[in-house]
C-alpha cells in the first residue's frame, strides 16, 4: 500500500504533488485496523447519539471482543435483545450517550445484559460505497 502525505493546515491552498514523495507501507489496512481478527466484528453505527465521540450516522464500527472492557469505554452491547453503542460507566451501570439530546440508560438487574465488544476504531465514509449497502 502506498502512502502519500498530505498535511492539512488552516488556509491550504493546494497540495505537493503527490507523486513528489510516497513510501511503501508493508501492511494492508486489515492489519493497521485489527489487531485481534478472530475476536473482531464490524458493524454500522446507526442515529446520531455518540457524535459527541465522533461516532455518525452510517460510520464503520470495527468491534474487537479480546480487549479488555475499561470503565467508561465505547462499547456495542445488547441489553434486552437490541443492539446499542454506548459508553459504559460501570461504576453506575449506565449506558451513556456523547449527545445531551439523550438520558442515560440504568442497567437494571432484570435486563438482559451483555457487552458484545469494545469499539476500537471507526471510519467514516465519505462516498457511498455499494460494497456497504
Amino acid at each position: 500500500m502506498k502512502i502519500i502525505p498530505i498535511y492539512a493546515q488552516a488556509g491550504v491552498t493546494g497540495f505537493e504533488s503527490p507523486a513528489a514523495e510516497y513510501s511503501q507501507l508493508a501492511l494492508s489496512l486489515d492489519e493497521l485496523l485489527i489487531e485481534h481478527p478472530s475476536a473482531t466484528f464490524i458493524g454500522r453505527a446507526k442515529g446520531d447519539s455518540m457524535q459527541g465521540v465522533g461516532i455518525f450516522d452510517n460510520d464503520i464500527l470495527i468491534v474487537d471482543r479480546h480487549v479488555h472492557r475499561r470503565h467508561m469505554d465505547i462499547v456495542v452491547a445488547n441489553l434486552n435483545g437490541e443492539f446499542v453503542c454506548k459508553i459504559y460507566d460501570s461504576n453506575r451501570k449506565l449506558l451513556l450517550s456523547a449527545n445531551e439530546q439523550y438520558q442515560a440508560i440504568t442497567v437494571n438487574e432484570y435486563d438482559e445484559f451483555s457487552i458484545e465488544g469494545v469499539i476500537v476504531r471507526s471510519i467514516r465514509c465519505h462516498r457511498v460505497s455499494s460494497l456497504l449497502v
